[in-house]
């Protein structure tokens, strides 16, 4: 993984933000964030896979037939744990996400309530300059939105960048140059109604309106 992205901490000590590796030797692959700065050494697995790029579905069934038949050379990795408790750097509790796990908010949101920062790691060379590398940040920014943190992205070929607990991108670092990102920023404590509910009360308000709607349909055809 690269080296990028540094930020200041409430104690203000300032960190480099990653260093990863992937080692086919461990049970997880591994799609794995090893250590944050000087900090000791910690680990964390990427535990939301995708699937057929980092997984097989349905392995049991259709594994054979994928390697065997189809000859697609698909990676096939295992999981990190459910709970992995978040980084203690300089002061700061850190929960790590790697690629498009900060795509889903309710995991994310879970592991924020006892965390102070965010830190996605991610490859997004597979996009080139295209919008997805663009929409992969919108998407970084919306979870620290929704869990009022900062957000740290460190990426081999953009966009790194450091968003702030309101979802704004306070700094950047251009696409496909290499360099360090520096900035300051502080981590939140607290939990935002979604990191309380998550997506239930989204799930609630559908489920009242199809109701609602199924309701007034009857009772126009009645009248």
């Amino acid at each position: 993984m690269p080296r990028s992205a540094a930020g200041q901490s409430r104690s203000s000590a300032r960190y480099t933000v990653i260093r990863g590796e992937a080692t086919p030797r461990v049970p997880h692959d591994e799609l794995r964030v090893v250590s944050i700065g000087s900090a000791t050494t910690q680990r964390y697995g990427k535990h939301h896979l995708v699937p057929f790029g980092e997984m097989i579905p349905g392995k049991a069934v259709f594994g054979w037939f994928i390697r065997n038949v189809l000859a697609i050379p698909l990676a096939d990795q295992t999981p990190g744990p459910a709970y992995q408790a978040p980084f203690e750097v300089a002061g700061e509790r850190v929960a790590v996400n790697i690629c498009y796990e900060d795509a889903f908010g309710g995991e994310l949101a879970r592991r924020a309530a006892e965390s102070t920062l965010l830190i996605n790691v991610t490859n997004d060379a597979w996009y080139g300059r295209s919008l997805a590398a663009e929409q992969h940040e919108q998407i970084a920014a919306m979870r620290a939105l929704e869990a009022a943190r900062p957000m740290l992205r460190a990426t081999n070929t953009g966009i790194t960048s450091i968003i702030d607990h309101r979802g704004v991108e306070i700094a950047r670092l251009p696409w496909f140059t290499r360099g360090v990102l520096e900035g300051r920023i502080a981590g939140r404590t607290g939990a935002t109604p979604y990191v309380r509910f998550g997506d239930a009360v989204a799930v609630i308000a559908a489920a009242l309106l199809a109701v609602t709607t199924l309701l007034l349909g009857r009772l126009r055809t009645r009248l």
